[in-house]
């Protein structure tokens, strides 16, 4: 039967697998044949399962001092967790700020003179349909320069922006001409606003011009009603008369125009705006009320004379802040000067007047406005922000001077001025054309304008340096559980783990252990990894005093640094590990890769022997199924052969009966 060592005497011939000319069960004996014949092969199957195991554990083993080195290699970066740098502000409404990695800790004194704003230009109101809700334009241009820059935008079907809002899209979406744009609704209609997308004065705009009739050429408002309770405000029947250039014009306000509130008469004089001069009005709403402007692109509106009510005058309006960023900004303490007629007057700003907001300011002008020279205030909203704009029916605002930040000067209406930043660090004043300024790898974020200095603090990053030395903990205590649970013995167990005993895992344990317990002497104190709060436990796993750890990191980070890193940043204790984790770890030399080199041969060896014996058991399969195949004929031939039999032996016998007695009767 081959090499297997099982015959036919010895299997299924005791009348219990077959009966008389029944014949064998061939495939039972068969397969009962080669089940025995298979237990000899578990001895290999079983190194085989033992050789896998090494190897997955290996391969983790590895994996883990891989993820270790990682660690190690982050703590020895010179740009990494221990030089990250931490920057705080005294006050963050005036100044935030980052620092770079790495340089020197210590505190800046910051004062911001002026905040950087860019320059934006606003049209004028324009119709939109009552029924799509757009604002047609025509074919057109709008024309300017940015820095000495041409620039051109053509307004035309091709470049499908033909509408307001298909305007702004198609300006925003193209970087390529300088200004992004937005479209302002109002009671009046939308309007179109250009800012430029470079701050500060180097992306002021300039010659500004548009064959639309958008009004983006930045013409100042020249006439102004008095203050109205809203835009809703029923306007007296009456006559405005002005002149323009020269020629005089009236508006008849009456019901039958249907122009009897102020909103309902800026849309009336912007309809008639061909036949009225070329005048244009808006409804500016302020904190205290709403008034109507008037404007005019071909000359200044002058003669005015008004029974309305409205008292239209020539606008002396004259002063308006630079652009902030809403109605709640804060501003700082200062004073604001200025003269109308003779007299001069300030305006005090003050956490004790309680007008530190760009609202609130407007609210205490309002409400002193006949100690102020008459002056009154409102807050615009523009594309850029909001700003405050102050009026004075008693003459033109004169001689303004502004210690707030909020950058007064002469009224400009729509087109609010690009202006650099100022900022004042340590005594030396930078003008930047951002809010952004960067002075010595510390990045200072400018929110507001402020009188007395901000304290920006450096120091160390501490949050950033514990979190790596914790990661660093965990990856070596990853590692170190790895190894324990192998070389954990289980007393009455059938198997202990794969690399109990395994000479590369042993070498693994002690290079570790040597590392961690690294010394150095002096360093400030900071001479083991029990001097920074990293404890050795018993089962030979690091623990962290999480308090111990962050007064190092906070009162002596040089020495922590130094005693990872060394001088050099390869000689202190990641270096150290460093090395010897890439030595652990070579995929050619290391122990780990030489270890498994050597199983995965073993592996290939038991392996080729489980399939040499699979292979021969097969044929011992079929030389056992054809051997007993034919007992089985045989078996089933059996009882023909013993009839045959019988009947030659009756036969024979009958033959040898009449032998006999013919022998008799002689």
């Amino acid at each position: 039967m081959g090499g297997f060592g099982t015959g036919i005497n010895a299997l299924y011939l005791n009348g219990s697998s077959f009966g008389m000319g029944q014949g064998l069960n061939v495939q039972s004996v068969v397969q009962s044949l080669t089940q025995a014949a298979q237990a000899s092969e578990s001895q290999y199957t079983d190194e085989q399962t033992l050789y896998n195991s090494q190897i997955s554990a290996l391969t983790n083993v590895n994996s883990l001092l891989t993820s270790f080195q990682i660690a190690t290699q982050t703590l020895q970066d010179p740009a990494g967790p221990l030089a990250a740098r931490d920057a705080t502000s005294s006050n963050t409404s005036v100044v935030t700020a980052t620092a770079a990695s790495g340089i020197s800790t210590g505190s800046y004194s910051v004062t911001v003179n002026r905040l950087a704003s860019s320059s934006t230009y606003i049209g004028v109101a324009q119709a939109v349909s009552s029924t799509t809700g757009q604002t047609a334009l025509a074919t057109g241009k709008i024309t300017y320069e940015i820095g000495g820059k041409p620039y051109e935008i053509d307004v035309n079907a091709a470049n499908n922006n033909m509408t307001l809002n298909s305007l702004a899209s198609y300006i925003s979406g193209n970087s390529n001409f300088g200004v992004t744009a937005s479209v302002i609704p109002g009671a009046n209609g939308a309007t179109l606003s250009l800012t430029s997308r470079t701050s500060g004065a180097a992306g002021e705009i300039t010659n500004m011009s548009d064959t639309l009739g958008l009004g983006l050429g930045g013409v100042p408002l020249s006439a102004a009603s008095s203050l109205q309770g809203s835009s809703t405000a029923a306007v007296n029947d009456g006559t405005i008369s002005y002149s323009v250039g020269g020629s005089t014009y009236s508006i008849d306000v009456s019901q039958g125009n249907d122009n009897e509130t102020l909103d309902a008469l800026a849309s009336y004089i912007n309809q008639n705006s061909t036949d009225l001069g070329g005048v244009t009005a808006s409804v500016v709403t302020g904190s205290s009320g709403s008034y109507l402007t008037l404007s005019s692109s071909t000359g200044a509106i002058a003669n005015i004379s008004d029974s309305t009510g409205l008292n239209l005058s020539a606008l002396q309006a004259s002063a308006t802040s630079s652009a902030q960023s809403s109605s709640a900004a804060t501003i700082a303490n200062g004073t604001i000067s200025y003269t109308i007629g003779s007299s001069k007057y300030q305006v005090k700003v003050s956490s004790a007047n309680s007008n530190n907001t760009l609202a609130d300011l407007a609210s205490y002008i309002n409400q002193n406005s006949a100690t102020l020279g008459g002056a009154t205030a409102s807050v615009l909203a523009g594309a850029s922000g909001s700003y405050l704009a102050l009026t004075s029916p008693e003459g033109e605002i004169t001689n303004i001077s502004d210690t707030t930040g909020l950058n007064f000067c002469g009224f400009q209406a729509e087109p609010v001025s690009g202006q650099d930043a100022s900022v004042t660090v340590n005594g030396v004043t930078v003008p930047e054309s951002s809010n952004t300024v960067a002075i010595n790898g510390v990045t200072f974020n400018l929110q507001g304008v402020s009188t007395s200095p901000v304290t920006v603090t450096v120091g160390q990053d501490v949050d950033q340096a514990a979190t790596a030395i914790n990661d660093f903990v965990s990856a070596y205590n990853a590692v170190a559980q790895a190894v324990n649970t192998q070389f954990t013995y289980t007393a009455g167990a059938s198997s202990q783990p794969p690399l109990f005993s395994d000479s590369s895992l042993q070498q693994v344990q002690s290079t570790l252990a040597a590392d961690i317990n690294y010394f150095i002497k002096g360093n400030n104190g900071i001479t083991s990894l029990a001097s920074l709060g990293v404890n050795l436990q018993q089962d030979g796993t690091l623990s962290v005093n999480s308090a111990a750890l962050t007064a190092a990191l906070s009162n002596n980070a040089t020495a922590v640094a130094n005693f990872f890193q060394g001088p050099d940043y390869t000689s202190g204790l990641a270096g150290q590990l460093y090395k010897d984790l890439g030595k652990l770890t070579d995929p050619t030399q290391g122990v780990i890769a030489l270890d498994e080199n050597g199983i995965n041969q073993e592996l290939q060896d038991v392996t080729q022997t489980i399939n040499e014996f699979n292979a021969n058991l097969l044929l011992q399969e079929q030389q056992w199924t054809m051997e007993y195949s034919q007992v089985n004929a045989t078996l089933q031939e059996l009882p023909l052969l013993i009839a045959q039999a019988s009947g030659q032996a009756s036969t024979v016998s009958s033959s040898s009966n009449s032998s006999s007695s013919s022998s008799s009767s002689k």
